[in-house]
């Protein structure tokens, strides 16, 4: 990246998934908060590429001065290559710098730009499902999230910068806390001889678990997408369905909790899809409890805070705070 820019000086912060494009001009106020001048949502699959979206926006903007981007961006950096099913088109770090006519241009892994984002969450927006409040910039800070997949990453206050780290937690191997999980497990071990988190801890997963307990309770399963489980459950249509989101929840919970002794970490953001939607259910659920259930250390664990925030702008947020980061 070129030296570091002008606290007014503007750039583009994007967050890119599979089906939208979030894209904005934004800069860093001296006081360090994220100021966007400019917003705007493109569906992916309308544009041949990123580089088309990107210039579209800066078009659009008024603002073709504009040289700098970092664009948070579910998915593996190999080399210039980024690897990602889930996107419309390929995409080459080199190939849409030069399309797009940018000097700068960074690709940030999502949840490592949410873990970016976490001074900048507004707390008084955000749900506390369990512990005490602390302020997420002084300690460190795990950020969670089932989806497509289940995506973590914590933040660790350093200087001169943050410290950020990702991992694949999702394909660690599943544990397993009640009878009904273990008779689930054997389930899942006739489909995959490695059973990890993804199986149950997700959307694809919520569609696992309701599948197996149809098969433990002798029932047909009906449902076909990880949303009909989802809506048959929160409308209590369902009773395979209720329990596989009750299920979920405490899986969810558990895993939490390890990552967060795995961590030493002293707050946490759950964020993801599935949580937002269940947000009515996750209070009534398991998930606290389970989160809770550490043996010896479940009394340390009460006092660490989790907070249920809506995605929206923070994948872009994050990428604005990993370019100030990076730059500072």
């Amino acid at each position: 990246m070129s030296p570091a820019p002008a606290a007014d000086t503007p750039f583009i912060a994007a967050d890119v998934g599979g089906t939208h494009a979030r894209l904005a001009l934004v800069r860093f106020t001296a006081q360090g908060a994220v100021s966007i001048l400019h917003y705007s949502e493109y569906i992916c699959a309308e544009y041949p590429d990123l580089a088309t979206i990107l210039r579209t926006f800066i078009e659009t903007h008024g603002s073709s001065d504009t040289v700098s981007a970092a664009i948070a961006i579910a998915g593996l950096q190999d080399g210039d290559n980024l690897i990602n099913p889930n996107l419309p088109w390929h995409v080459s770090l080199s190939q849409t710098r030069q399309a797009a006519r940018l000097k700068d241009l960074a690709l940030i892994n999502d949840f490592e730009a949410l873990a970016h984002a976490a001074p900048h969450i507004d707390l008084a927006s955000a749900q506390l499902l369990s512990g005490q409040p602390v302020d997420p910039s002084k300690v460190t800070t795990l950020v969670v999230g089932p989806g497509t997949g289940f995506g973590q990453a914590v933040r660790i206050p350093h200087q001169p910068r943050p410290v950020v780290i990702t991992s694949e937690a999702g394909h660690a191997a599943l544990a397993p806390g009640n009878e009904l999980e273990i008779d689930i497990l054997r389930e899942l071990f006739k489909r995959w001889p490695h059973v990890d988190r993804e199986r149950a801890v997700s959307g694809p997963g919520l569609l696992n678990l309701y599948e197996c307990i149809c098969i433990l309770h002798g029932v047909p399963a009906l449902l076909r997408t990880p949303a009909d489980v989802t809506s048959a459950a929160l409308a209590n249509a369902n009773p395979q369905a209720v329990t596989a989101l009750n299920v979920f929840c405490g899986l969810l919970g558990s895993l939490v909790g390890d990552l967060v002794l795995a961590y030493n970490a002293r707050a946490v953001f759950l964020a993801g899809g599935i949580p937002s939607r269940i947000r009515s259910f996750l209070p009534t659920s398991k998930f606290v409890a389970r989160y809770h259930n550490k043996g010896a250390l479940g009394e340390v664990i009460k006092h660490v805070p989790i907070w249920l925030i809506e995605h929206g702008q923070l994948g872009l947020i994050g990428a604005a705070a990993w370019y100030q980061d990076h730059n500072a």
